[in-house]
């Protein structure tokens, strides 16, 4: 009788573990009420100017030379221009026009995005049945998308034994 009482208090635990009713599929929440300290970025070092003439002058609310910026460092990194990320650069650059008139012969909606959102909301709520019966060190995430994932290696070796040179894939 012990035994069972056990199992089911058991059971009981999981059951409301699994209540807990995160809607996000990866978690990113504060655990407490202080501050959650992932939303804090350091100032980048302060410089000195070559040139004081060229400063930009200061706008309120607008961007200052310290500020850190994770994604134009990343498209520095990757060999882009940090002025493609810049605020005030707004539509399409003429080095992608083409790109864009292609990609965009057949037509193309203007609220593409949202709809994107509103196609993914219902793919994942459709997928996403069932998956909170099951215990999993994954998350939602890759328990709803893990028929769509790729497998690096293995689309490598296909591209290898196809003939295709591959000269970024990792050495095996």
């Amino acid at each position: 009788m012990g035994l069972l009482r056990l199992l089911i208090l058991g059971f009981v635990a999981v059951g409301l573990a699994a209540c807990s009713g995160s809607k996000t599929l990866h978690s990113t929440a504060p655990s407490g009420d202080g501050p959650d300290e992932f939303t804090i970025m350091p100032a980048k070092q302060l410089t000195q100017p070559k040139d004081y003439a060229a400063l930009p002058l200061p706008t309120p609310g607008g961007v200052n030379r310290t500020d850190q910026d994770p994604l134009g460092d990343a498209v520095v990194a990757l060999g882009g221009k940090a002025s493609a990320r810049s605020p005030y650069n707004t539509g399409i650059p003429a080095s992608d026009g083409n790109l864009v008139n292609y990609s965009s012969r057949l037509g193309r909606e203007a609220d593409i995005r949202a709809k994107v959102w509103e196609d993914d909301e219902e793919f994942r709520r459709k997928r996403g049945r069932g998956t909170w019966l099951r215990i999993s060190k994954k998350g939602l995430y890759e328990d709803v998308y893990k028929r769509q994932a790729l497998d690096y290696r293995d689309e490598w070796w296909r591209w290898k034994r196809a003939g295709a040179r591959t000269p970024a894939a990792p050495v095996q």
